[in-house]
């Protein structure tokens, strides 16, 4: 039987509310600083929640031009300018690339809410003709991808993932596999969201699903903690580029980690509630110890989904507590989402970035705001403070709703 092709990660790409830089972001994770604010982009007074983890310095201009700008939706922008960062960060020659080995797998869950927010106010105040032409190119999900793909000319694979706060997660494990089978040496993967709009808002404000603790929105987000009280949403971007090891030790390419493992489950319950016995998640967790060959007492620290609601932290403990057994005890476990609020389809991004660089710097990232463990979370969450720490083998939890798990391992090369 033909060896596995390895699958390496050799650049990083975000735009977070703590950062558009992979330095800057990482300083603030270990600073426990945090990106969630009052939102300053449009009126919430009549909202029942006020805060989020908005990108608030963002500039589009500062990596296309106005006119290309102008045809995105926000969502597809912080893809793309994340993607030239990667690409930038894994110094690739992209004139000396097989562009048709070359691809683009870009998760989205919600895609281009703002432009359908702001076309249909457009067509109810001015009527059908007014509508953009370009609407259906900026509010498809897809747009990431394609935007990506036209940009650097890729003709490898290209497709886009949608499944709720997974997509990330799910996008990074459809192109490894392009990747492992020979279709691909180069892909790029990850996920994107700006869904922190009027309408975006007052949806998860409708679900009651979001945090409400409006006079304290730097600790609003609070996985695991007792008085946890909901979620906090976040917008940005996270993707990686992805590399057939030969082909990057080929170039000398700096390699942040290894792509070893990859796990997916659904539910089968519940539209928006995970299951209270975690197996969905369970399942997914031990798919990616097979895929990697790995047993659980070698994981080193956990990338929790942990995104502060109360029945999503204990179903998760649960299902790491059946996945790890003796060993649940032992694992450092923690949740960014703390910092930035959870960016939906874009979490599994820039939560994958967060696990490479706890093995690059031998660091367990904290859990800000844990202050009082919950009796229903009783494992080493990581609380208020970094820990230095032998970090080999990571794995990065995403599930979302719709019962959608993902889990991605990484391991040190």
């Amino acid at each position: 039987m033909a060896q596995r092709r390895r699958v390496v990660i050799t650049g990083m790409g975000l735009v977070t509310a703590l950062g558009e830089d992979i330095p800057t972001f990482w300083e603030n994770i270990l600073a426990c600083k945090s990106g969630v604010k009052v939102v300053e982009s449009f009126d919430t007074s009549e909202y029942p929640v006020h805060i989020g983890g908005e990108v608030t310095q963002f500039d589009a201009t500062r990596y296309l031009d106005k006119r290309e700008v102008r045809r995105m939706d926000r969502f597809a922008l912080f893809a793309v300018a994340s993607a030239i960062n990667a690409m930038n960060d894994s110094g690739i020659e992209v004139d000396r690339l097989d562009l048709d080995r070359c691809g683009v797998i870009v998760g989205s869950g919600i895609g281009g809410l703002a432009e359908i927010e702001r076309e249909h106010s457009v067509m109810l105040k001015r009527g059908p003709t007014r509508v953009s032409p370009f609407t259906v190119p900026r509010l498809m999900v897809n747009a990431c991808s394609a935007n990506i793909s036209i940009y650097y000319k890729f003709r490898g694979a290209s497709s886009s993932v949608v499944t709720a706060c997974a997509s990330a997660a799910h996008a990074v494990g459809d192109a490894v596999q392009e990747i492992r089978e020979g279709n691909a040496d180069v892909m790029i993967s990850g996920g994107s969201e700006a869904a922190l709009i009027p309408l975006g808002l007052a949806s998860f404000c409708s679900l009651r699903a979001l945090s409400t603790r409006n006079d304290d929105p730097e600790g609003a987000s609070r996985p695991f903690d007792r008085d946890r009280d909901g979620f906090v949403m976040g917008e940005g971007a996270g993707l990686v580029v992805l590399e057939e090891y030969e082909h990057a030790k080929k170039r000398g390419a700096r390699i942040y980690g290894e792509l070893l493992g990859f796990g997916m489950s659904a539910d089968g319950g519940h539209i928006t509630a995970p299951d209270p016995c975690g197996a969905g998640a369970s399942k997914a967790m031990q798919m990616a110890l097979a895929n990697a060959g790995l047993t659980a007492d070698q994981i080193d620290y956990i990338n929790a989904h942990g995104t502060g609601t109360p029945l999503n932290d204990k179903s998760e403990t649960i299902a790491m507590k059946s996945v790890f057994n003796s060993h649940a005890k032992k694992v450092a476990i923690s949740s960014i989402k703390s910092h930035l609020g959870h960016l939906l389809g874009a979490s599994g991004g820039v939560e994958l970035i967060a696990s490479a660089l706890a093995i690059c710097h031998s660091t367990i990232p904290p859990t800000m705001n844990l202050e009082n463990a919950s009796d229903d979370c009783d494992l080493d969450y990581t609380p208020l403070e970094p820990r230095e720490a032998q970090v080999n083998y990571v794995m990065s939890n995403s599930f979302g709703f719709g019962g959608h798990n993902a889990t991605v391992i990484v391991g040190k090369v």
